[in-house]
């Protein structure tokens, strides 16, 4: 049974498979990265590594807006990297049957990014796939960009 780390973004639920999930922080300051590819809005310092700042409401043409107080950062990897993905708030862990998940691929053409989507009692869910998050391309310019910061 897959488990999924829930989080909201202007009144819609997302999800993450926990398994890629490494914890949830309390947002802090992000310093701008303007060599980075447009999904990616900054970094920050974790733990004396540098981490690259996802902006999903860029990347889900969401209306802009700074980051706030309340908000949080989940923490994740993909097989390349860790990431940080801004969300309004995280609404926990839900365990869904392997049945419940359908792949997103024949509801939501043109969302890569997306491997599913779960009805749950509550409301549907769209999964994210961090591994398909950012392209090809934007994946070797970030990897240029913060080598080159190093």
């Amino acid at each position: 049974m897959p488990q999924l780390l829930i989080w909201t973004l202007e009144g819609q639920r997302y999800a993450l498979p926990l398994v890629a999930v490494e914890r949830v922080v309390r947002a802090v300051a992000v310093t701008p990265f303007p060599a980075a590819p447009g999904a990616v809005c900054g970094i920050v310092n974790v733990q004396g590594q540098v981490v690259a700042v996802i902006d999903l409401r860029r990347r889900l043409q969401l209306p802009a807006r700074a980051i706030a107080l309340s908000d949080q950062m989940v923490l994740a990897s993909t097989a390349h990297r860790r990431l940080a993905l801004i969300a309004d708030a995280v609404n926990g862990v839900a365990e869904c049957a392997d049945e419940a998940v359908v792949a997103a691929g024949p509801i939501l053409s043109g969302a890569g990014y997306l491997s599913g989507v779960v009805q749950l009692d509550d409301g549907m869910i769209l999964i994210h796939d961090l591994d398909r998050f950012l392209s090809l391309d934007e994946e070797l310019a970030l990897e240029k960009a913060l080598s080159d910061a190093e």
